[in-house]
């Protein structure tokens, strides 16, 4: 198949695939006689693997310790444990730190409880508060942990 059908059947971009190509991700195509890159089920398979891994948000240079895995089978899978293990600590803390900023984003929200005109909105004015070095209702916890570890 043509690159242009393996994107389609993988929903990965052209210019993706070719970056794959580059990192060495991918095993490089054959050329057909006018140099049209020919790409096999082989490089089906392995472009679904990545872009499952990076669906996963496990970064390219994980994934590509997970393609030298699949390429040696033979190997211990401790190190795919440990690989995995890393990647939930990663998603556990980007998960803390979107939970701090949804209480952040819910006490900005509480400045502001009825319309008003712009003047007069309280979102606005912890916004330009925050702007000016001022503390804000959206970091006062962060202000007060600030000011008691000083």
């Amino acid at each position: 198949m043509r690159i242009s059908e393996l994107a389609a059947a993988t929903g990965v971009d052209l210019e993706t695939i070719r970056y794959y190509e580059k990192q060495g991700l991918l095993p490089e195509p054959e050329r057909e006689a006018n140099g049209y890159r020919r790409y096999s089920a082989l490089h089906l398979e392995r472009l679904s693997f990545i872009r499952h891994c990076r669906a996963l948000d496990i970064p390219l240079a994980e994934v590509r310790r997970l393609v030298a895995f699949m390429v040696s089978p033979a190997e211990d899978c401790g190190d795919i444990n440990s690989l995995i293990e890393q990647q939930i600590a990663r998603v556990r803390a980007r998960l803390a730190s979107m939970h701090a900023l949804e209480k952040q984003l819910c006490s900005l929200r509480a400045s502001c409880d009825e319309r008003h005109q712009g003047k007069e909105c309280g979102i606005l004015h912890e916004l330009v508060a925050a702007a000016h070095g001022e503390a804000c209702a959206c970091h006062a916890d962060t202000e007060s942990a600030r000011q008691v570890a000083e």
